[in-house]
């Protein structure tokens, strides 16, 4: 299957992608925390969070609406566009779908039961990310039979109860790809073209070798680029029978 890796910035390289080329779009972009008042765990210890330049946006939002609008030239008429978000920047990423008249297909509410507690008794414990899922239109590619058959049978509902996993690379948002298979189970098929705009560590680009995707990965970080690249390009592809595998995992989890 082809792999595409850029070390690039987004907003440069999506505009340089054939229009409506990807079935599939996951986006796990800045929430833009560093340089700011916002904590993070290092060591055991409270500090200043600092993720690096990446992370520093000066206008969230229209940063937002930028990328956005090149994911949608690029994506297929009948393809599905997931954001990945916390607080700090999922209400901008609602905003920019409807003002750019998407059709919002669901709400994913990821919960980490075995999410970081809090250094501070100041708030509640965040243990839940939320994920946009949208298209062009109300005609998109869903495998209903797939979301199913992960969930017992059953249908699946919006929560997904997703353990945290623990981190492969030194990447700090690195996603599980436990997450990410279920994803592209339900809404990819075999041989599609699969794009992350934000490649991080590579979680995407893994998956979707696995599952036999076609991927472009764009991470504009040297060093998280190089990180990537390196996990991705040694993933191998899984047998045909993967899929059977992976329902039973992700049955697991639930």
């Amino acid at each position: 299957m082809t792999i595409q890796l850029h070390n690039a910035d987004s907003l440069e390289l999506l505009p340089t992608l054939e229009a409506g080329c990807a079935n599939l779009i996951f986006a796990d972009p800045p929430y833009n925390l560093s340089g700011q008042v916002f904590l993070t765990c290092r060591g055991g210890r409270p500090v200043v969070c600092n993720k690096g330049e990446w992370d520093q946006i000066a206008d969230l939002h229209e940063f937002n609406r930028a990328w956005i609008r090149e994911c949608v030239r690029v994506l297929a008429d009948d393809g599905t566009l997931w954001i990945s978000g916390t607080l700090h920047n999922h209400p901008s990423i609602g905003m920019v779908l409807k003002e750019l008249g998407l059709w919002i297909i669901n709400d994913v509410i990821w919960f980490k039961p075995n999410a970081t507690p809090l250094l501070r008794a100041n708030r509640l414990a965040p243990a839940t990310e939320l994920i946009w899922v949208a298209s062009k239109t109300k005609r998109y590619y869903f495998d209903y039979e797939m979301a199913k058959r992960l969930n017992h049978g059953k249908q699946m509902r919006n929560l997904w109860v997703i353990p945290a996993e623990k981190h492969r690379t030194p990447h700090p948002a690195e996603k599980p790809e436990s997450l990410l298979t279920r994803i592209l189970l339900i809404a990819s098929r075999e041989g599609d073209l699969v794009l992350d705009p934000f490649m991080g560590s590579g979680t995407t680009g893994v998956v979707a070798k696995r599952l036999k995707r076609r991927f472009i990965g764009i991470e504009i970080d040297p060093e998280y680029y190089a990180v990537a690249s390196k996990r991705i390009l040694g993933a191998e592809e899984e047998s045909l029978e993967i899929s059977d595998t992976l329902a039973e995992e992700q049955t697991r989890l639930w």
